[in-house]
């Protein structure tokens, strides 16, 4: 792979990241706050989110040779591929649970009414109330949650994170590509902050479309995901069993 489609490859990964839970969701319900923006505030949350997933992926890469080494023989057993099997099982369960009629339906109130839990941790997190104290321990708190939901479905992510170990063999290189990954995941968030600042009028009822699209689709959308993932380790699992 030339380096000009290693970049191109790993910008579009990145941008798909960009429309996750943590990295768009959040950003826009922050930004549909009433009152004037916290850009401190903004910021902190999307480095905050930007450092977790680059140290999430410096752990994934330089801890996988590491791993592999020692227990590599492990992931084919037949127990593990079992496991595997199973795992994928519930996964595609879970997907199922998360996209039934009720869940939809539960999405489109919640839109109507205009959100829900995270719209109470705006409220929280970027309102006027000089006695909260710890805006910034729960924006940490809120970013390090995100992150976490979003390990699951971090596909583009693993992608990327396989693509920059294969086609880079420098470990300074390395780094810098996950780096630059991880700030082109959260360009988009950023220029929407801009446009909050510059044009709040004129983006206004795009940020409103957004937050309530987001707010009835998000649950169907990461629910489809994880159906992906959990279909995938299946039929892995099933194949390397020799059961097909």
């Amino acid at each position: 792979m030339t380096i000009l489609t290693l970049f191109i490859t790993l910008a579009v990964l990145a941008l798909i990241d960009s429309t996750s839970f943590g990295t768009l969701l959040i950003p826009v319900w922050l930004l549909m706050t009433s009152t004037r923006v916290r850009v401190d505030r903004f910021l902190f949350y999307l480095l905050t989110v930007m450092g977790l997933y680059f140290l999430f992926g410096l752990v994934i890469m330089f801890g996988a040779d590491f791993f592999l080494e020692r227990y590599g023989y492990l992931l084919d057993s037949k127990l593990m591929l079992i496991g595997q099997v199973i795992l994928g099982g519930l996964l595609i369960m879970i997907s199922y649970l998360m996209d039934s009629k009720r869940a939809r339906q539960r999405a489109a109130e919640r839109a109507q009414q205009g959100g829900g839990r995270v719209l109470t941790w705006r409220r929280s997190i970027m309102g006027n109330d000089s006695s909260n104290k710890n805006e910034f321990v729960m924006l940490m708190a809120l970013a390090f949650t995100a992150v976490m939901l979003e390990i699951a479905t971090m596909l583009p992510y693993l992608g990327a994170i396989g693509l920059i170990a294969v086609e880079s063999s420098v470990w300074s290189m390395s780094l810098l590509l996950l780096l630059s990954y991880c700030i082109v995941m959260i360009l988009p968030a950023l220029l929407l902050l801009a446009g909050r600042i510059m044009a709040r009028k004129t983006l206004e009822p795009l940020l409103i479309k957004i937050d309530k699209w987001l707010t009835k689709n998000a649950q169907s959308t990461t629910s489809w995901i994880i159906g992906i993932v959990g279909f995938l380790l299946v039929i892995n699992g099933v194949s390397s069993l020799g059961w097909l």
